[in-house]
């Protein structure tokens, strides 16, 4: 009887759950998405059906299957699956389940599947625990992560697990998933609305579903979903990024490139991109002054004045609209005309020092305040180049050793 009562219980706990659990899939054929992974002869797919599966990090954005891949690949390796997350748990918890893991293999053959939500929050200390056991084979790591696992996971414990990188759902994933969720809320909705939400989720499939259970508490009897009601169960959509994460960074790279390569239109979308998600626009700015003094330089003497009063004038404005000098500073920067031959010649110059050592000074250009100095021909023939014009052209002014060197070259 207890076990009715269980098996009730668990069913009317699921229908509870949120939409996205309830849609949760639990086979590969349900699963939707990742064809790069899971299509057929592709790598994950042939290790999962060949039940080899080594330790793996997935990592790829929100809503993109992490989750739901491990549990999948549980159950097709008939292993024990074990969740925690990296927040809540501590080195406690690992003890207790690496030695459960090690239990039940010994008494049971059966292999534990050990799924960490978001790895990357776990520190040092904690993933130095984890390590032994995973290089043994006490347990199958699956870490999933929303994070470069290179900037985030040690060294040791990366290069016993295979990274698998997951990619957004695409429309036509999101399509998918968009009609079933229709289907188990019993909604329809038009081809404006259908599209909004497609675009909204941003690839993720577990926003889409969050969207459509709000939407399904605001229709009346019609039960239609319309562009109205979309926008209103989806409230405003939060940008990707994460300013301290990688996305940051490529984010910042594509930025500069793009004001490298004189497209103002790239530059443009990808300073409204970062500003518009919470960016520093100081980090912005001081960028912006850093690329005029080294991709424009003297090729328009204009441009680092222009982006420092860019720096300047958003700190004047703040920032509701700041954003306008920054624009105008990055379509600048952006059309004109570039010139790396400072920047180059400071890299020569640094390239030389290396190789050369601190080599000495002329002596005909040295400074001679003291009659000691003078004596020592400090200064000695220094041609005035105000009243020698000729003379001063002919003299050298790099050491000796290097009097010929060139590293300006405009």
């Amino acid at each position: 009887m207890p076990d009715l009562f269980d098996a009730a219980a668990a069913q009317e706990q699921k229908a509870q759950a949120p939409l996205a659990e309830r849609l949760r899939p639990e086979t590969l054929e349900d699963f939707v998405g990742q064809k790069q992974l899971l299509g057929k002869e592709k790598a994950l797919s042939v290790l999962i059906a060949k039940d080899q599966i080594p330790s793996l990090i997935l990592w790829g954005p929100p809503g993109s299957g992490k989750t739901t891949l491990a549990r999948i690949i549980a159950h097709l390796t008939q292993s024990n699956f074990v969740s925690i997350s990296a927040v809540l748990a501590g080195v406690k918890d690992l003890r207790a389940t690496v030695q459960q893991a090690k239990d039940d293999f010994k008494f049971q053959q059966k292999k534990t599947i050990l799924f960490i939500d978001e790895i990357h929050r776990f520190n040092k200390a904690q993933q130095d625990a984890l390590l032994p056991h995973v290089e043994a084979g006490t347990i199958t790591l699956i870490g999933a992560t929303t994070e470069n696992p290179s900037f985030e996971v040690i060294g040791p414990l990366l290069s016993r697990c295979r990274v698998f990188v997951l990619e957004p759902l695409n429309e036509t994933d999101l399509k998918e998933i968009l009609a079933r969720s229709k289907k188990v809320l019993s909604l329809a909705t038009d081809k404006a609305a259908e599209s909004f939400l497609i675009d909204c989720a941003g690839g993720d499939a577990r926003r889409l579903l969050n969207v459509m259970e709000v939407a399904a508490s605001l229709v009346d009897q019609s039960r239609q979903v319309d562009l109205k009601i979309a926008e209103q169960a989806s409230q405003q959509k939060t940008l990707l990024y994460d300013k301290d994460r990688e996305e940051h960074y490529n984010l910042i790279s594509a930025f500069i490139k793009s004001m490298r390569a004189s497209d103002p239109d790239a530059a443009v979308y990808y300073l409204a991109r970062m500003y518009e998600a919470g960016e520093d626009p100081r980090f912005l700015a001081r960028r912006m002054v850093i690329f005029a003094a080294e991709d424009i330089s003297n090729g328009d003497s204009q441009a680092l004045q222009v982006a420092v009063a860019a720096a300047q004038a958003y700190d004047i404005i703040g920032q509701a609209e700041g954003w306008i000098p920054l624009a105008q500073a990055a379509i600048y920067l952006a059309t004109a005309p570039k010139s790396n031959a400072t920047y180059m010649a400071y890299k020569r110059a640094k390239g030389e020092i290396k190789q050369s050592g601190t080599l000495p000074t002329p002596l005909h250009i040295r400074n001679a305040p003291t009659e000691l100095m003078k004596n020592l021909d400090y200064g000695k023939d220094y041609r005035y180049p105000h009243d020698d014009p000729t003379g001063a052209a002919e003299m050298t002014y790099l050491p000796e050793k290097i009097k010929d060197s060139k590293f300006y070259l405009p």
